[in-house]
């Protein structure tokens, strides 16, 4: 499926999505037959190589299907760029990859790469000893595989480290009968995206099902491995923001027309309300536009066959990040205007207000990623692989 039937087929399925959010927010969880859709549509395989069965779409058509997504339903759109941890696959040998990926055609990957766990060397078969429990795991019911991150540990119980230096952290792969899905997702924000803890003790996994796509090239040459992991990370997780702000805005605009606070004129007739909107609608587009320029220079850089230099790595990084704290200035913006309406369950507005906070809460959208970022702009703290 090429770039532009793939988005077709998005845009296909969004009015769905978007009338079956109260539904997905009920369940905590995408409806199966959904997530089936988009599993046919190849949305969990976004930047899994065409030779391993995925679609290798590039950056900017990946930023317009999950920002569809996400401005359908905040939780649809999170589940779905998540589930693309099947793109960790490409950093296994190719047959072990293609092995893994044809178990469910189409099908997604959970996991958390946080090296949350335990891996022990199995002396007899060469492989390690998984061990640990590893929270948001997002779309975790819809997974026919779970990616979990883990230190391996040498014999005196410590993280081993490489001969570099780094620590040995692998990704470990295993089939979804290995793992047990807690059901720990009683949350507020991305209420339906099935972010449950899941637990794993013993599992044998093989050593080649293992390995660390932030320190070892993948074996492949499309241009989206020039990217290090992180850019291609932060590609999709920028689109999250810009829809989830998007569908406020839209959802606004509508309210704006049709409520009044008394004096018989709608907000939308106010001064301070256009003025807001002005500046809302202003904001998220130029956030938008600055992702979709930092994407489309590394791509460049990366079709002309060169690995992403240092400065376009944290241009994506800044981006991504900035795409976040704009998309909740928004949020936060309209939802207020709304007024007491927006509380109410039936406002998507509250939704979207729910679902940005939540997704804010990431890791990735963290001070700590923001001062890394602002620290190589600034010319400190070397080379930043967290970059």
């Amino acid at each position: 499926m090429g770039a532009e039937a793939l988005l077709e087929a998005v845009q296909t399925l969004a009015p769905q999505i978007k009338e079956r959010a109260a539904e997905t927010e009920a369940a905590r969880c995408v409806p199966a037959d959904l997530a089936q859709q988009l599993a046919d549509a190849g949305v969990f395989r976004l930047y899994v190589p065409a030779s391993l069965g995925g679609l290798e779409v590039d950056p900017l058509t990946a930023l317009d299907v999950v920002e569809a997504l996400a401005a359908a339903d905040g939780s649809t759109g999170w589940t779905s760029f998540i589930l693309n941890t099947s793109f960790f696959t490409s950093w296994l040998e190719p047959t072990v990859a293609k092995e893994i990926l044809s178990t469910q055609p189409g099908s997604g990957m959970a996991g958390v790469f946080s090296p949350i766990g335990r891996a022990t060397p199995d002396g007899d078969g060469g492989g390690f000893r998984l061990d640990g429990r590893w929270p948001f795991n997002s779309g975790s019911p819809h997974a026919s595989w779970f990616c979990e991150g883990a230190f391996v540990v040498g014999d005196d119980g410590q993280p081993r480290t490489l001969p570099g230096g780094q620590p040995d952290w692998r990704f470990l792969f295993l089939p979804a009968a290995e793992v047990e899905i807690l059901d720990t997702w009683h949350v507020s924000g991305l209420r339906g995206t099935a972010s449950h803890d899941v637990a794993v003790s013993g599992a044998l996994i093989p050593q080649e099902r293992t390995t660390n796509p932030i320190f070892r090239p993948a074996p492949h040459d499309g241009p989206i491995f020039r990217w290090p992991f992180f850019s291609a990370l932060a590609s999709l997780m920028a689109a999250f923001p810009l829809g989830v702000a998007r569908r406020a805005l839209d959802e606004f605009a509508t309210v704006a027309t049709t409520k009044s606070r008394g004096s018989g004129a709608t907000l939308a007739d106010t001064d301070a309300v256009g003025l807001a909107m002005a500046r809302s609608e202003a904001q998220l587009r130029s956030a938008r536009a600055f992702v979709i320029d930092a994407l489309g220079d590394g791509w460049q850089q990366a079709l002309a066959g060169d690995a992403l230099s240092t400065d376009k790595r944290v241009a994506i990084r800044i981006a991504a990040l900035h795409a976040m704290r704009t998309g909740v200035e928004v949020v936060n913006t309209v939802f207020a205007l709304a007024g007491g309406g927006a509380l109410y369950e039936t406002s998507p507005l509250q939704r979207c207000w729910r679902d940005i906070h939540a997704g804010s809460h990431h890791l990735f959208f963290s001070d700590d990623h923001t001062a890394r970022a602002g620290r190589a702009l600034l010319g400190r703290g070397g080379e930043d692989w967290m970059i």
